[in-house]
């Protein structure tokens, strides 16, 4: 059954298009739901943002080539989780951006937030070096509730204005990075000019090297830029530990007067 939410999407689309026809079957009818699902999922106050610094983004080349690498590949996150992030907090709403590579590509792990799990599923070796860190560099233990939390692992934290953001929000299962050259770049590099075109401070963590070419939209004189190496277990030891992303984050918040992230 037509979801409400596909249905209003799907108006939307024809009273904006004098070329649309109507669709000969349920299947076609999928198919056009399919095609202008991306694009009118993103929230209006993300596209409106993205419009207004100039940024323009490729939804139709993106979604087509999403479309056949689902079609012939597994891919992750599931379908209608790439967004994820991005819906659950507006640009007003961000104090902290933790940026990463791309999703994890291990069967059952990526859930559309940059480094989370969804419950009950089994902590990447990422995701454990990062709990490691953050029981290290806050002198508290990680609750061993939010394993089982409804949200994820991760989730909870944007709710505390933690964008968790990938460069890239799609991978092919097993194979890291191989959807490096789709497009994504141009939608999460654009996320981070409207971010930095507020007049607010925010924090961007760049953890790895692809995260870290982002740090160039980035307004140092305005913003804290917090950079190390991946906590993936390959590169953690190169600057990943002991950086104590946490701690540093919120002491720069607090000392421009806005509060800490409850971590």
């Amino acid at each position: 059954m037509l979801s409400k939410k596909h249905f209003f999407m799907l108006v939307r689309y024809v009273f904006h298009n004098e070329h649309w026809k109507p669709p000969q079957s349920s299947r076609i009818l999928d198919e056009y739901i399919l095609v202008f699902t991306m694009e009118y999922k993103l929230d209006s106050y993300w596209i409106n943002a993205l419009e207004a610094i100039g940024v323009e983004i490729d939804w139709k080349s993106l979604q087509d080539s999403l479309e056949f690498e689902r079609a012939n590949f597994q891919c992750y996150p599931p379908f209608g989780n790439e967004l994820k992030a991005l819906e659950c907090l507006s640009p007003r709403d961000v104090k902290v951006v933790i940026c990463g590579q791309d999703p994890y590509h291990g069967p059952g792990q990526a859930d559309g937030f940059a480094f989370s799990v969804g419950p009950g599923v089994e902590w990447p070796p990422s995701l454990r070096n990062i709990v490691r860190e953050y029981e290290s560099d806050l002198k508290q233990k990680w609750s061993f509730a939010s394993h089982w939390s409804d949200q994820g692992a991760l989730a909870h934290w944007s709710h505390e204005g933690v964008l968790l953001l990938n460069d890239v929000l799609t991978v092919r299962a097993g194979e890291a990075g191989s959807h490096h050259s789709m497009g994504w770049q141009e939608l999460t590099s654009g996320v981070f000019q409207v971010l930095c075109a507020q007049e607010r401070p925010i924090v961007f963590i760049l953890w790895g090297k692809d995260a870290q070419k982002k740090s160039s939209f980035v307004h140092r004189s305005e913003h804290l830029v917090l950079e190390s190496a991946h906590p993936s277990p390959l590169s953690a030891y190169r600057g990943f530990w002991g950086s104590r992303p946490f701690s540093r984050a919120n002491d720069w918040l607090t000392q421009h007067e806005c509060a800490p992230v409850k971590w």
